[in-house]
Parts: C-alpha cells; sequence; structure tokens
C-alpha cells in the first residue's frame, strides 16, 4: 500500500527544511575545521600551533551543559536565527587583520565562534529530531549529512578560493553575508511540537537516559568509534599544503570531495534503512577505517598530488558512510521528549574524542611524521568494534 501523496509532500518540505537547517550547521563547522587550517598553515603556523587552535571545538564537547536552556527557552526557531546572526559577525571580525594578528584574540575569537555554532547545533539537532519519525532517520540522514557536508564547498572551497583571488578578509566578509543571508532565510521556518511545551533541566533528561539499560556501552561506542577520523582530519590539510597544493587546487579538491561525501551519505543513509542501524555501523564504518591507510600510504611514498587527491576523495565517501549510520543510531537512542538535551549529550560524548584528538594530533605529528601519524589514527579506529555486541544489545527508544 504506497503513501497518500500528500504524505509524500509533507515528507518532502520536511526534508527540505532538515536539509537547509544542515547546510547552516556545517557552515561553522566546515570553517574551523578546514577553511581556518589551511589559513593558519599558509601564515606558517607550526603543526602543533594548529592542534592547539582546535583546543577551541570546546563548544561543541560542553554543549550539553547549555541544551536544556535552549530546550527550555524560547523554541527552536528564535535560538537558531540569533546564533546565524551572531555567526555573520563573528565571521567579520576574522577579516580585521589587527584582530587575528594577536594570538590571545583570535583564540577568543575562535571560541566565542564555536560556541555560537554548537549552540545553534543543539537547536538544529532538536529540530530535525522532532520533525522525523521511525524509518524516515535512514534518509533524513542522507539529506542531512549530505547538506551538512555539502556546507564544505561553501565554507572551504568557496572561501578558499575567494582567498586565492582576492585574499583573506575578502573570503571571511563573504562568509559572513553568507550568515546574513541564512537567517533572512529562516523566517519562514515551520514550528515544532517540541515549540509548545518546556523541557526540564538537564537532571531529567540525563537521568532517564542513564537508567536505560546498555547505556554505558552506547557512551564508550559514542566516544571510540570516530577516533581514527577525528584524529587524522586536522592534519590533512596541513598535509597538503605541504604536499605543495595551491589555494586553487585545495578549493578544486575540496570540491570533489564534497561530491564523494555526498554519494557515501547517500548510500549510507539507504543501506541504513535497508540492513538497519546495526549492521550499517559496522560494515561501513570498517570502509570508514580504510581512510587512515590511505593517508599513511600517501605520506610514505615520494610525494604525488594525484594520489593525495584521491586518497582525499575515498576518505570523504567512507565518511558519508560511516557517519549517516553513526548519527541514525544516536538519533534513535534519543527520546522526543528530551530530543534536544539527550542529543547533545551523546554528541558532545563523541566530540569530546574529538577535540582531544585534535589537540594532540599536530605534535604527534611533528614528531612522528605524517606517515606514522596516519598510521597510528588507522589503530585508534580498532576499539569501537568490541563493543559492538554490548552495542547491539542496548534498546533503542521506540517514542
Amino acid at each position: 500500500m504506497t503513501a497518500p501523496r500528500g504524505a509524500h509532500a509533507r515528507l518532502g518540505a520536511r526534508l527540505a527544511w532538515i536539509g537547509a537547517l544542515s547546510l547552516a550547521s556545517g557552515l561553522p563547522y566546515f570553517f574551523f575545521t578546514e577553511t581556518i587550517p589551511v589559513w593558519l598553515a599558509q601564515r606558517g603556523v607550526s603543526l602543533a600551533g594548529i592542534g592547539l587552535a582546535t583546543g577551541a571545538s570546546l563548544p561543541w564537547v560542553l554543549k550539553f551543559l547549555w541544551a536544556p536552556a535552549v530546550d527550555r527557552f524560547g523554541g527552536r526557531r528564535p535560538w537558531i536565527r540569533s546564533c546565524l546572526l551572531l555567526l555573520a559577525l563573528a565571521s567579520a571580525l576574522f577579516a580585521a587583520p589587527a584582530l587575528v594578528a594577536r594570538g590571545w584574540w583570535l583564540g577568543a575569537l575562535l571560541l566565542v565562534y564555536t560556541t555560537l555554532s554548537a549552540t545553534q547545533d543543539i537547536a538544529i539537532d532538536a529540530y530535525t529530531i522532532e520533525t522525523t519519525f521511525g524509518r524516515e532517520l535512514g534518509v533524513a540522514n542522507s539529506v542531512r549529512i549530505g547538506a551538512y557536508r555539502g556546507a564544505s564547498f561553501i565554507s572551504s572551497a568557496l572561501l578558499v578560493w575567494i582567498a586565492a583571488r582576492a585574499g583573506w578578509p575578502a573570503a571571511f566578509l563573504t562568509g559572513a553575508v553568507l550568515f546574513g543571508l541564512l537567517a533572512l532565510g529562516s523566517l519562514p521556518l515551520p514550528p515544532t511540537e517540541g515549540e509548545r511545551t518546556r523541557a526540564p533541566t538537564l537532571a531529567k533528561p540525563l537521568q532517564t537516559l542513564l537508567a536505560r539499560p546498555g547505556i554505558w556501552a552506547v557512551i564508550v561506542f559514542a566516544l571510540l568509534f570516530k577516533l581514527d577520523i577525528s584524529a587524522m582530519e586536522p592534519m590533512t590539510k596541513p598535509f597538503w599544503v605541504a604536499r605543495g597544493f595551491s589555494l586553487d587546487q585545495i578549493a578544486a579538491l575540496t570540491t570533489g570531495r564534497l561530491l564523494a561525501t555526498l554519494a557515501g551519505a547517500t548510500l549510507g543513509g539507504v543501506l541504513a534503512t535497508r540492513i538497519g542501524i546495526f549492521r550499517a555501523l559496522w560494515s561501513l564504518g570498517l570502509v570508514q577505517l580504510l581512510s587512515s591507510v590511505g593517508y599513511a600510504v600517501a605520506a610514505g611514498v615520494a610525494p604525488d598530488k594525484r594520489l593525495v587527491a584521491t586518497v582525499a576523495l575515498f576518505e570523504n565517501f567512507a565518511a558519508g558512510l560511516g557517519t549517516a549510520a553513526f548519527l541514525a543510531f544516536l538519533m534513535s537512542v534519543c527520546e522526543r521528549r528530551y530530543a534536544a538535551t539527550q542529543f547533545a549529550v551523546l554528541s558532545a560524548i563523541y566530540a569530546l574524542s574529538r577535540w582531544a584528538a585534535g589537540i594532540a594530533s599536530g605534535v604527534l605529528a611533528e614528531r612522528l611524521g605524517y606517515g606514522h601519524y596516519f598510521l597510528l589514527t588507522f589503530f585508534l579506529g580498532l576499539p569501537a568494534y568490541l563493543l559492538l555486541p554490548a552495542v547491539r544489545g542496548a534498546p533503542l527508544s521506540d517514542e
């Protein structure tokens, strides 16, 4: 029996908004993780310094602390619009040479930027959970990851391309304009049921989450599942620069990576729906692990830009596969009534390993060299698979 045409239309509208919001969520993330490392590397900052700058991602780890405020005060939409406007202002400040020339001021600006991004993510994640039901999670996460990764074309490829022609201040101001336009575009965003109620404080959502059987296996799994990618990613862009890639070449490669990610996210979402979340986790996660091996090989042979480009494209295809299953799994664990807070807690656990790995990445890459460091990240990804039997036994939310 087929669904009514009206139901398909409503689902299409919801998916369109989810995609738009995921684009808005991805812009500041990829600006921080991909564009800033290129900018710092071009300014001659050491690998240790670039790794240390990733410490400003701490708000993505701690966002669960203020997630109850997003649940309790105001609706999802006002939070999203306010954050977008403030992100526009913060992006414009990166164009001020006198400000970013001082290390402490730059660190503070990065911290403000990531705090705004993390707060926006809380509201957007909750909006997605409250407007997505049952098996829609698979296709919704395909749309979500595709749009989220699509933001890398704008905040990385496009801005780097502009920087190559007009300088970095022009690129940063372009980013500010884009955030302003997104804030205007969010005005007709439809409300959700969650905006008509007031959620409790952090204690109740956290208590109900921790009381569920098997949740500790889920928590440790969330901490470890993408540790390999978290450790590898901060050093990939500096590796490109070290291999002689120009800003134009970096912009072009980032565009190709976007297409690879879209393909991976689409396939990952379809597989998560058809074969189930657990099977998708282990099978697609194993493909994801091979990214580290590819970068280790590229770093261990004579400099070859084609090989590096091939490895980078595969990395993003594999990341799209693994992330589709991983996000669907985390969302399926959350209860709708505590959507913002519980998903913020689970995603913060994942962000904790990403934050710690990022800070250590530069120092380890300097000491070990790129080849040995990338090989190390492969082994960092293995422990999560020991938890798969316990994760499989953890009950999913039926709300």
